[in-house]
This record gives structure tokens, C-alpha cells and sequence, in this order.
């Protein structure tokens, strides 16, 4: 059983580090999304609830504006699912706040063999990989330090990377297949 960290100090690695925060992200579907209002007005409407001030992205402004970088992969089903859908149109908002969001067709991290599990790399050296359950609630972070988890994160990172699609230019992958 992996041990969590307290989630109280959960944000305190998106200011404490270096580098690098980068991201993969691996599931379908979020159970906090699928519980928020912002979920909700775009499964409804297809538009999303503009937020740009809200606290996440005036973080990354602020690491962003020291050199630091915020980078992510989004694992993407073809067709995607409605809160994939969601997440690039959300996308939008984080990168103009400097993060740079790309995405890779889940047949494609398979063919990479990609592991099937979200985590945060932080400048190379530890990881916060995320649990959750069949519901796609969320559970805990655990603190990953052992050299050798650390390296085969970094290797996750360099080949999903490597194959990820810009923002952009998924989108419209995505448009002209939807």
C-alpha cells in the first residue's frame, strides 16, 4: 500500500520546485470534473466557464515568469470522452497562463507502452503519483524518491513528450474527426 502525503501540502510542490513540473495524465475521466459546476456547463452547453484568475493558473503565471516550466500529456480516446473533451477545452486556459499542455492519442501511448498512471515529475528527481479508484475518485498522492521509480518517470516523460501533439494542432485532429 503506497503511503499518501498530506494533501494539505499538495501545492506546495507547484511552488517549491526548480525546473520542471510536468504532468501525464492517463484516465478517461475525473471524478472531481465530472462533480464540478464548470464540468457541468460544458457537458451541457459544449462552452466552458472561462476562469483565468482562478489560483492554478496565477501560480503557474507567477513560476512561469521565474523560467520555470509547467509541461503536461493528456491521454486522449479516439472518439474522446465528454470529459476529454472538457480538459482540452481547458487546455486553452491553462497554456495561455504558460503551461504547455500537449496530447497524445491513447493508441499511441500504447504503442509506447505508457504506463496507465498519473503522476507529477518535478525536476527530475521526485514524483507525486496520483491514486484512484474505479470511480476515478481521487484517493491520495504518494511521494515517489527511489532513484530507480524516478528514471523510469523520467523515461515516461521524454517519450510521451517526444510524441505529443501540441494544443492546437490536436484540437483540430480532434475537430475534424468529431
Amino acid at each position: 500500500m503506497p503511503e499518501f502525503i498530506d494533501d494539505s501540502t499538495f501545492g506546495d510542490y507547484f511552488a517549491s520546485f526548480k525546473y520542471t513540473a510536468w504532468r501525464l495524465e492517463t484516465r478517461r475521466g475525473y471524478g472531481s470534473d465530472r462533480q464540478g459546476v464548470k464540468y457541468q456547463h460544458f457537458a451541457t452547453t459544449g462552452e466552458l466557464l472561462d476562469e483565468p484568475e482562478r489560483p492554478w493558473c496565477t501560480n503557474v503565471r507567477a513560476q512561469t515568469s521565474q523560467g520555470k516550466r509547467f509541461e503536461r500529456v493528456r491521454i486522449v480516446d479516439q472518439p474522446p470522452t465528454t470529459e476529454q473533451l472538457f480538459l482540452l477545452a481547458a487546455a486553452a486556459i491553462n497554456n495561455a497562463a504558460g503551461e504547455d499542455i500537449r496530447t497524445l492519442w491513447r493508441w499511441g501511448a500504447d504503442r509506447l507502452q505508457l504506463p496507465a498512471e498519473d503522476f507529477w515529475l518535478f525536476d527530475s528527481e521526485r514524483a507525486l503519483v496520483l491514486h484512484f479508484d474505479d470511480a476515478d475518485a481521487y484517493l491520495g498522492s504518494e511521494l515517489v524518491v527511489d532513484p530507480e521509480r524516478i528514471v523510469r518517470y523520467c523515461q515516461v516523460r521524454d517519450a510521451a513528450w517526444h510524441h505529443a501533439i501540441r494544443h492546437a494542432d490536436f484540437t483540430a485532429q480532434v475537430a475534424s474527426r468529431v
